[in-house]
This record gives C-alpha cells, sequence and structure tokens, in this order.
C-alpha cells in the first residue's frame, strides 16, 4: 500500500540560517522555473549535478521532474519566497526497495542546509513507499554532496569507480539518525528565533495616542525597559506616541524592523502582516484576539510565505531581559526582573500571575513568551531557545495543547538534564475517554497520558500555580537532594508534627535518626528537647544553639533534606532573638545536595525566598505542606536524572513485514467496528511473539468438544468464550464460562451460550484453564495526538473498577518499562509481596517492550488489550486479548517541518 499523502501537501521548515522555505512536490507548471534554476547555476554546479555543462541535460531533468506521475518517481521542490532554489527526486530501480536519487541546489543558496533538508524529506517520503536504500553516481571531487551524505546521519557506503564514487544510503532511522536531525533543527530553530527574542529594531503597529490601548501600553513598557534597538510606532494619526516616532504606514518606516509588534483589529491582521512580509520584517507578534479561523489560516500562510515567525495571536506579548536587548513587548503589568528563568505560557492570564509570582520571589527571568494560540512557535521552540541563550537554568511552562508531543518529549528530556523544566499539569478534570471500547481505553485518560509524556521527560508537573511558584523557589535556590530522607527540626512539638505528616503526605520519609546523631543534639538542646525526627528543639532554644544543630544535622549524611519549621514564641521575642537568623547567616557546613527549607507558620505568603549574609537564598513556605510537596518535587528530579536514559530493546521473533500485511487484509475488508476476530487477534500477536493461552475457535457443538479434548490438561479443565460484534467485554455479557470438565459440560456449557446470546455468537472460543497467578493488563492505545500509549496495571474483571494503571508513551526504552512495572499500587504483588512468589518479571518487561514495538510499527493500531496476563514465577501467559485497527497514516514526529 503506497502512502504518498507527506508527498502530496506543502510544507514549511527552517534552514540553518533561519530563512523559511517552502517544500512541496513537482508540477507540470513548474517546468520553467525548475529550467531556470539550472540555467542560472554555474558550470562547476552543473558540471556536479550532470557530470556535464549542457542545457539540454537541464531540459532532460526538467522533463523528468515535471512529467507526468509514474510509479517510484517522487519529487520535491524547495521555494524560499516565490523563487526555486533546490530540485530533489528518486526513482525506485528494478528492485522497489532501492531508489536513484538526485539533487542539485542553487549556487548561493549551498551552505544554508536546503540538500539536506530536502533529503530528510525524500527520505521520508520514501520510507513511507517501502524504499529501504538510496543510491547515487557522485563526481569524485563533489566535496559539498559527499559532505552532505556523511551529515545526514544515515548509514553509508561508498564504492569508488575511477573519477566518480557511487553511494548508497541505509534509510533506516536510528539514534544517530535523529541525534544528527536534533542538532540541524536546534541550529535552524535558534537561528529563526534571534530576530523576535534579540531584535535590533521594533515596531509597534497600532499604538495609540490615548491612554487604555495595548498598543500604547506595550510601547510604554518597550520604553520604561529601555530597550537597547530602534523603536519606532505605527500609527496613521499621530506623527509621535509616548515622544517615540510615529509613522503612517509599514512602508513609510525608515528601515524595516527585525521584529513588528500587531495591536490591531482581527479584520485587518492579515493585511498588515502581508505589509510587513512585503517590507522585510523578519517576527512578528501578534496581540490581536478574535481572529477567526479563516484569518488566522490567512496571517499563518503570510508568514510562511514571508518566512517571519509569528508568536500569536491572543497573547500577552514577549520579552527578553538579557543585555544589550532590554525588551518587554509584553501589556503586563509587572515589568519582568532580569534574571535565568525562562518563561513560556499559552494563557496572557498565567503569564501575568508567573510574573508576579516570581518577581514577588525575586526571581529574574531571560526570557517570557506568551505563546497565545500557538499558530507557530510553540514550546519545543523555546527550549531550544533556553537551551542555546547561554543564559537560562530554569524554565517554566504553562501548556494547554501540544501540536508535536512526541518531538516535544525528545526535545524536553534533553534540555531537561541542563535545568529544571517545570508545568501546571492543567485540564485534569475531564474523567475519562468516553464511549471507551476496551478496560485500556478507558485507563487512558487525558491526565494519564499527560502525567507520562511529563514523567518520561523529566519535567517536574505540579497540579497548581502555587505549588510552581513553591517548586520554582526551591530548585532555583538549592541543591538536589540524594534521597527522601527528611530531618524535621522545630521550635514547637505540635508545629514538627504537622511538617512530619506533611512529608509523609508528599512521599518522604522522615527516619528515626542515628543514636549517636541523637546524643550529640541532645547534649546540645535545651531541658525537654526531643531528637528522635522531628527533633524538638523546645521554645527556649537560641539562634546559635539552632544554628549547632543546623550545622550537626546537616553534615551527618542520615537525611537528604532538612525541613526547619519555626513559630514565633515569647521567649524568643523577650531577647529580641528572630531564629530565622539561624538560616540567613553564615552558612553552615553543607554537603552538596542537602536541601534546607525553611516552614514559618506565621508567614503571610504562601513562599518567599530568604537572602543569607553571603548571598545564598532559603526558600521559606507558609505551610508546611507547600515545603513538603516542593522537596518531593526535588526528589523526583533528582532520581530522574539519576536513571540510566535507556534505550529501545532489540526484540527476536518479530515478523513486521508479516504484521503489516494482516493489517492491510484486515483492513482491505473494513470490519464494521474494527475489532478483530480471535484467529486475527492470534496471528497478530503471534508477529511480535507475545505468548498468548492455546485456543482453538469452534462454530458447532462437536467441534467444540472435539476442541475442549485436544487443549484440556489431564487435571484441568477449559474455558468457553462466545465470539461474535458487540462481545467485548465478555464478563459483563455472561459470555465466559470457567473450568468445564468433561464432554458433559462442555456441551451444556455451548448450548448455553447459543441460547442465551442467540444470534450475536458466530463462533465459540476454547481455551484450556490458566494457572492461578497475579491477574495483570497490558495494552496500547493509540492517542490522536499524543500517539501510542502502553498502559499497565491491574487487570481481570475489576480491572476499570480499581483503575490501578499506570502508562508511558511508545516507543518505550529499557528505562521506561522499569518504571512502568512499578508504578502501579499492585507493583509489589510481582516482587513477592509478604512472602508470596515473585512473578517473572523479565517476562512482563519483555512483554511490555513488544507491545510498544508492534504499536510503534503500526499506527493502524487503535487499541491492543492483554487482559488478563496471568503472572508466574514460571512465566506469563496472555489469557485474552483483543485488538481493533482504524485506518490512519503515521506522521513522521521528527521530520523537520514547521506548524
Amino acid at each position: 500500500m503506497a502512502h504518498i499523502a507527506s508527498h502530496t501537501r506543502e510544507v514549511c521548515a527552517l534552514l540553518t540560517d533561519g530563512s523559511t522555505i517552502r517544500l512541496r512536490p513537482a508540477r507540470p507548471e513548474d517546468r520553467g522555473a525548475v529550467l531556470r534554476l539550472y540555467d542560472g547555476m554555474s558550470a562547476d554546479n552543473l558540471r556536479s549535478r550532470f557530470f556535464a555543462v549542457s542545457r539540454r541535460s537541464g531540459e532532460q531533468a526538467a522533463d523528468r521532474v515535471c512529467g507526468p506521475a509514474r510509479p517510484g518517481h517522487r519529487t520535491l521542490l524547495a521555494f524560499h519566497g516565490d523563487r526555486l532554489v533546490g530540485v530533489a527526486e528518486y526513482e525506485t530501480t528494478d528492485d522497489p526497495a532501492t531508489a536513484e536519487i538526485a539533487l542539485a541546489v542553487a549556487d548561493d543558496f549551498h551552505h544554508r542546509g536546503v540538500g539536506t533538508l530536502m533529503l530528510e524529506h525524500l527520505v521520508n517520503v520514501a520510507r513511507e513507499n517501502g524504499v529501504e536504500s538510496f543510491t547515487a553516481d557522485v563526481l569524485a571531487d563533489n566535496h559539498l554532496i559527499n559532505r552532505v551524505f556523511a551529515d545526514l546521519g544515515l548509514r553509508v557506503t561508498r564504492q569508488y569507480e575511477g573519477p566518480t564514487v557511487r553511494g548508497v544510503i541505509r534509510l533506516a532511522p536510528d539514534e544517530r539518525y535523529l541525534s544528527a536531525v536534533d542538532i540541524r533543527g536546534r541550529t535552524a530553530d535558534t537561528a529563526s528565533l534571534r530576530p523576535l527574542l534579540r531584535p535590533r529594531s521594533l515596531a509597534v503597529i497600532g499604538a495609540g495616542t490615548r491612554p487604555g490601548s495595548v498598543g500604547r501600553a506595550i510601547l510604554h513598557n518597550l520604553r520604561e525597559a529601555h530597550f537597547a534597538g530602534r523603536l519606532n510606532a505605527v500609527n496613521p494619526h499621530a506623527h509621535a506616541v509616548l515622544r517615540i516616532p510615529a509613522y503612517a504606514s509599514v512602508a513609510e518606516l525608515p528601515q524595516p524592523p527585525d521584529l513588528a509588534v500587531l495591536a490591531i483589529p482581527a479584520a485587518v491582521v492579515p493585511e498588515v502582516a502581508e505589509q510587513c512580509g512585503r517590507a522585510g520584517v523578519a517576527a512578528l507578534v501578534v496581540v490581536t484576539s478574535g481572529l477567526d479561523a479563516g484569518q488566522a489560516a490567512e496571517l499563518t500562510a503570510v508568514c510562511r510565505h514571508w518566512g517571519m515567525r509569528l508568536v500569536g495571536p491572543n497573547c500577552l506579548g514577549i520579552a527578553n531581559t538579557e543585555e544589550p536587548v532590554r525588551m518587554n513587548a509584553t501589556f503586563a503589568v509587572t515589568a519582568p526582573l532580569p534574571g535565568t528563568a525562562g518563561v513560556a505560557v499559552q494563557s496572557g492570564g498565567v503569564g501575568i500571575a508567573l510574573l508576579d509570582g516570581l518577581a514577588h520571589l525575586g526571581i529574574g527571568i531571560s526570557s517570557f513568551v506568551s505563546l497565545g494560540d500557538k499558530h507557530d512557535v510553540s514550546s519545543n521552540d523555546m527550549l531550544q531557545w533556553w537551551e542555546c541563550d547561554g543564559r537560562t537554568d530554569l524554565g517554566l511552562l504553562h501548556l494547554e495543547s501540544f501540536g508535536n508531543p512526541r518531538a516535544f518529549s525528545r526535545t524536553a528530556r534533553r534540555v531537561a538534564r541542563r535545568m529544571p523544566l517545570l508545568t501546571v499539569d492543567a485540564g485534569r478534570s475531564e474523567a475519562g475517554r468516553r464511549a471507551a471500547a476496551s478496560h485500556t481505553a478507558a485507563a487512558a485518560t487525558p491526565t494519564m497520558t499527560r502525567r507520562a509524556l511529563f514523567a518520561q521527560a523529566g519535567i517536574t508537573a505540579t497540579r497548581t500555580l502555587g505549588e510552581l511558584l513553591d517548586a520554582a523557589a526551591l530548585l532555583h535556590s538549592q541543591p538536589l537532594p540524594a534521597g527522601g530522607r527528611v530531618a524535621v527540626i522545630s521550635n514547637a512539638g505540635g508545629a514538627g508534627v504537622l511538617a512530619a505528616d506533611a512529608c509523609a503526605d508528599a512521599g518522604l520519609t522522615v527516619p528515626e535518626l542515628p543514636p549517636g546523631l541523637v546524643g550529640e543534639l541532645l547534649a546540645m538542646l535545651p531541658a525537654g528537647a526531643g531528637a528522635a525526627n522531628p527533633v524538638d528543639l523546645t521554645p527556649a532554644v537560641t539562634v546559635q544553639t539552632l544554628r549547632e544543630c543546623l550545622d550537626r544535622t546537616v553534615r551527618s549524611a542520615a537525611v537528604d533534606a532538612v525541613l526547619l519549621a519555626l513559630v514565633p514564641t515569647a521567649l524568643a521575642s523577650a531577647v529580641g532573638a528572630d531564629l530565622v537568623t539561624a538560616l540567613t547567616g553564615p552558612a553552615p557546613k553543607q554537603p552538596a545536595g542537602l536541601p534546607v527549607v525553611a516552614v514559618r507558620l506565621d508567614q503571610m505568603e504562601r513562599v518567599r525566598l530568604l537572602r543569607t549574609d553571603d548571598g545564598r537564598t532559603v526558600p521559606s513556605y507558609g505551610e508546611p505542606q507547600s515545603a513538603a510537596r516542593a522537596l518531593f518535587h526535588a526528589v523526583e528530579r533528582a532520581r530522574w536524572l539519576a536513571r540510566p536514559e535507556g534505550s529501545v530493546p532489540e526484540l527476536a521473533g518479530v515478523d513486521a513485514p508479516r504484521a503489516r500485511a494482516l493489517v492491510e487484509a484486515v483492513l482491505g475488508r473494513a470490519p464494521a467496528d474494527g475489532w478483530l476476530d480471535a484467529r486475527e487477534t492470534e496471528q497478530l500477536l503471534a508477529c511480535y511473539a507475545i505468548p498468548c493461552l492455546p485456543q482453538a475457535c469452534a462454530h458447532t457443538e462437536r467441534q467444540t468438544v472435539e476442541a475442549a479434548t485436544r487443549l484440556a490438561a489431564p487435571d484441568g479443565g477449559v474455558v468457553l468464550k462466545a465470539q461474535g460484534p458487540g462481545l467485548v467485554h465478555k464478563n459483563e455479557r455472561g459470555a465466559v464460562l470457567l473450568d468445564l470438565h468433561g464432554e458433559q459440560q462442555v456441551r451444556a456449557a455451548y448450548r448455553d451460550l447459543t441460547t442465551r446470546l442467540g444470534a450475536t455468537v458466530t463462533g465459540v472460543l476454547v481455551q484450556p484453564m490458566a494457572a492461578r497467578g497475579t491477574e495483570l493488563l497490558a495494552g496500547v492505545v493509540q492517542d490522536e495526538v499524543f500517539g501510542a500509549l502502553v498502559v499497565f496495571g491491574l487487570g481481570g474483571t475489576t480491572s476499570e473498577l480499581l483503575a490501578d494503571h499506570a502508562a508511558r508513551l511508545a516507543p518505550l526504552t529499557d528505562t521506561d518499562i522499569r518504571e512502568l512495572l512499578v508504578a502501579p499500587r499492585c507493583a509489589p504483588l510481582l516482587f513477592g509481596y509478604r512472602g508470596g512468589p515473585p512473578a517473572d518479571v523479565g517476562g512482563l518487561e519483555d512483554l511490555l517492550a513488544r507491545l510498544s514495538r508492534m504499536a510503534d510499527d503500526l499506527p493502524e493500531l487503535a487499541e491492543a488489550e492483554c487482559n488478563p496476563v496471568i503472572a508466574r514465577p514460571d512465566g506469563i501467559t496472555v489469557v485474552d486479548a483483543r485488538i481493533r485497527l482504524l485506518p490512519r497514516h503515521a506522521r513522521d514526529p521528527y521530520l523537520r517541518r514547521l506548524p
């Protein structure tokens, strides 16, 4: 089945210098443009392409490229604006898995990544159509194209034949190829964002003369921030706004600005954007809201045509505090402080709240982008900018939607190893997918899907904005803990108990301190003190004693973090002592990786940063729950950083071509509901060597008895399961009869099923009774946005009721698989809970790896559920399985293109 969807539409992508090109297939009317491309080439370029300098060669190439479509031939044209700057094509040989390629790029577009970008897209089209390798004959002295092939990231072999080199490029992608694409994408992306975030000149279009206009507010903020570049306004009714020169139109500006901020009525946004493009503006920020679908599409098309990056529409604006930029192109009241925290939000209101919260904490930002409706610049772009800007060391995100979650996850995994990334897990209120047809689909709620993305990518996900600021304060100011052991130190016993409870609720531990440390603490503390943990200092403790106690606990190596809970007392007030100075005075001898946080029950603010005498900061919280949750997030980040990055397991016994053929055959007959029958399900699982219980399909009473006689163990019974449309949840319909022994019971069970369920029954599935073990669920759900999700947890008839499941996004690495196994609450049952026999954990890991591979191979796999999976010490067995296929075309999430 040939895939042509990716080859029939136009896409836009970025070159290494940040400029935009459009890629699309050739059309007959493009022949003149192709000829002009070849006519404009230098003699050396023509020789490299055709091995000779001949106008006739160009004419023949144009005829071939723009000729009628033919099997095995694909073309790709690259346009910069309206100009054709590159041609790429392939044509299969006698072997349909091999294709010859040809590539040509205009002379003045060499070294800008045009050829590499076209090859990436051509490779994608070829793989979709079953091509496994490209071949190319290249002149040995054509160092440019040889370098393009070498840097592509795919495996290339060369054979020298006199003055030419025959190269063979294997198209199977691997981590090396994806890493090469990452580097190219990051280079192009950051280059394209420079006019947006480091503009040398800026114009506010729609800056009004009367107070209250959004454009005027943005212009005011830019002036107050002392924007370092050239600043102008566009207003046809004024010569100046806020003493800043104003011009009647974009065309009348003294020179085109790098960045234009549009604060104008929605109806004229596309027209003004077109004027900006024609004038040479490099980037737009559109704060205007209320664009309808047509206006938004026209705005995006204009930006693509002219190569302008776009933030918005419907956004708060952008800011960059770094020197010498000093840009605050927002209409927020609070000006961002200079600093090192990057902020990207979709909601302008959330952006204002975060800017206010960070300013209150004294945490400055490096760059702020309100993404708005996110028609172009997205969180992916901002992650790559922060990774490369040389300044950002903390990233805060608020995301209401994901355009390309798998690309986001890959980028975030890389960036999160360099800096903490935090987000609010927004939109948790949806209970789950409605009309879910299987337990797996019911388990895979949108909340579970987002959490899987965040967990795998190393993103700290909080439930509220306040919790996000709590965690940001700690991660910004303190080292990461080595583990979750917390020492609670307090000057009031009740406060210590509250703090200990908060730690336990958050998933931390408050262990008893070792006897030696307890003795040392008691020796320095007032009478009546306790030191088991929580450490009760008593109200009589002095600042000096508290500092010594804190110092000794920190150096003990008995805990991973210290939580100091303080309440104001009359004893301290009588001598004018403020116990918090124990934290803000000289630093304790603090080993690396041991954070200290304060809880001050009289503190009105939720969180604040206390500045110490030596310039450090210590987070202080108004209640112990906030401090404990922040510490837990720090512990989880440390655990994520310590885990191996992992790799996708290599699996034996996989027959992907056979699976592909089976899927196409099933979809060819178009089952009404997409569900495979028992035989097809068994065949597809066998393609991935997934161990299933032996079974036989029967259509008559006699066949059922014969199958039962053949499958029954000497001392075991059999199971009958009615088959037919609508019998997905068989237990709920009474369509499963267990533990049947002997011919008489089997006959009676068959008659019962066919009588009760009537015409619904099209056959009976016969299986031997499975040996007892832990009943689990393992399955796959394809999410339209996030892709394949592998779900694992408690199975059996109570699976959906107990809802004890976890999930990870495919493809799973070995690290993902191990984390998925231990994530559900039932996980202890697999490892010998209370003396019980452990399950075959290796077998479960293998099952999850195979389900992940099946989901990755087959985008048509809408749902796959193995429930129950019986896990025993001697192995695992899939007792029941159901699979649903739907027509679906996979889109390569890593292919470089703009949204």
